[in-house]
């Protein structure tokens, strides 16, 4: 466990933020690793985003290489899951990031006549996605102590913001000044210095064992335990609902690069600017999200329902904007709900699962938000290519929409007592039958 933290709640979010990294290296470590790895996948996502547009002229091309990606990140996370509750999640996620620096460099040898390859390695970079991310959410109630884990919480969601604001700004440019290749070398180095962060730290990112000799269950197995805890707490199910559900309106995100460079006009420079717009709304939101909740987030699930009606909202008034700044407006405006909603469930989570299947329970919360989010790539990029990306948006938002109101009134039981009443204390011999003999 993390060095002893001051009350955070007294402190603005900026000031707590500081006080965190300052005091914990064992997060900082954690933290900076994780900005550098995203930076670099930002660079990545802008320059074979613009290379498959620009060899295949369709945004149908687009939704197909998220959906690639998507995918084998979906049909990994059972395997991850496993791990990250298996195995030293430190050294796993090292391990993953050093492939996922090999992979990088083989995009190197994409172009127009090879687009092809890009897709397969989208779906083998995704793989060694799947157990990093799991294990990084799982292991920080592990890192930081209980007073600061709300603001870790947020530092995790807003540096996803962040560097998809930075990586992706600079990203355009880097790709429209130097070329695709670069950005490609620059994601692979990213995967490396993460590696040597994490390599630093020697806080455990689990719990200590408390029973000898426990055996861990196999994949089946342990898919099947995940299935019946989320059943058994409807709180469980309803935080892992509302990501999954936001994931059928979040394909929005391959009409990004049609607004800025087919709607706008404006390139890889514009496709950057609007890529920007998301981060800065993503780095906000946590902040505003974890605010919103309360004290000790007794609001936590009206939060959640009213960031995600503003993802919709704003996403419908994208079809309308008329300039690439009203455009990146809107934009920023949807992912301060987005961020919010991505960050407040993550909390709640985080703070209801006890730690021996954090892993496992993050791992399916992961699949299921990444199955309908390539899912609905998929058909926002065909829909923009049959009845224009404007159209598209204003049909994602009113799902998003809707879905807000649906998962506000199949929670309203979950609503009725206070969210984190009694966390972690199911029976585990009750709830995991077969994950361990005595």
């Amino acid at each position: 466990m993390a060095d002893r933290g001051s009350d955070t709640a007294s402190q603005g979010a900026f000031r707590a933020s500081v006080s965190l990294l300052r005091r914990n290296r064992a997060f900082r470590r954690l933290f900076f690793a994780s900005v550098i790895s995203l930076g670099g996948d930002w660079f990545l996502f802008v320059a074979i985003g613009g290379l498959i547009l620009d060899a295949t002229g369709n945004a149908t091309s687009v939704g197909i290489a998220i959906l690639c990606q998507e995918l084998a990140f979906f049909l990994a996370s059972p395997f991850a899951g496993a791990l990250a509750d298996r195995l030293d999640r430190r050294k796993l996620m090292i391990g993953c990031d050093l492939a996922r620096a090999a992979i990088c460099v083989g995009f190197l040898a994409v172009s127009a006549e090879t687009i092809w390859l890009a897709y397969l390695l989208l779906a083998v970079l995704s793989v060694f996605a799947a157990p990093f991310d799991p294990a990084s959410s799982a292991a920080i109630p592990n890192v930081v102590t209980p007073e600061d884990l709300p603001i870790a919480n947020a530092l995790g969601g807003s540096l996803w913001g962040t560097m998809l604001a930075i990586g992706a700004a600079l990203g355009g440019v880097v790709a429209t000044l130097w070329g695709a290749d670069t950005a490609f070398l620059l994601d692979a180095a990213s995967f490396v210095l993460s590696a040597i962060l994490l390599s630093g730290i020697r806080v455990s990112f689990s719990e200590a064992e408390t029973t000898e000799g426990r055996e861990h269950p196999g994949v089946v197995e342990a898919t099947r335990e995940t299935i019946r805890y989320a059943r058994r707490d409807h709180r469980v199910l309803s935080l892992v609902g509302v990501k999954g559900g936001f994931g059928l309106a979040a394909g929005v995100l391959a009409l990004i690069p049609v607004f800025g460079k087919q709607v706008f006009d404006a390139g890889d420079i514009g496709f950057g600017l609007l890529m920007a717009a998301r981060g800065v709304g993503a780095l906000i939101g946590p902040f505003i999200g974890h605010r919103l909740s309360g004290r000790d987030h007794e609001r936590l699930l009206p939060a959640i329902g009213l960031s995600l009606a503003l993802f919709g909202v704003s996403y419908i008034a994208l079809g309308l904007a008329p300039t690439l700044l009203i455009a990146a407006g809107t934009i920023l405006m949807a992912h301060l709900g987005g961020g919010s909603t991505w960050v407040l469930s993550t909390y709640g989570l985080q703070r209801i699962v006890p730690d021996r299947i954090r892993g496992r329970i993050f791992a399916f919360d992961f699949a299921l938000v990444t199955l309908s989010l390539a899912l609905s790539s998929l058909v926002a990029a065909i829909l923009a290519d049959h009845l224009g990306a404007r159209s598209s948006a204003f049909i994602l938002g009113g799902v998003a929409l809707a879905w807000a109101a649906t998962w506000w009134f199949l929670s309203r039981g979950v609503r009725r007592t206070p969210i984190f009443e009694g966390c972690g204390e199911a029976p585990e011999e009750e709830l995991l039958p077969h994950s361990h003999a005595d």
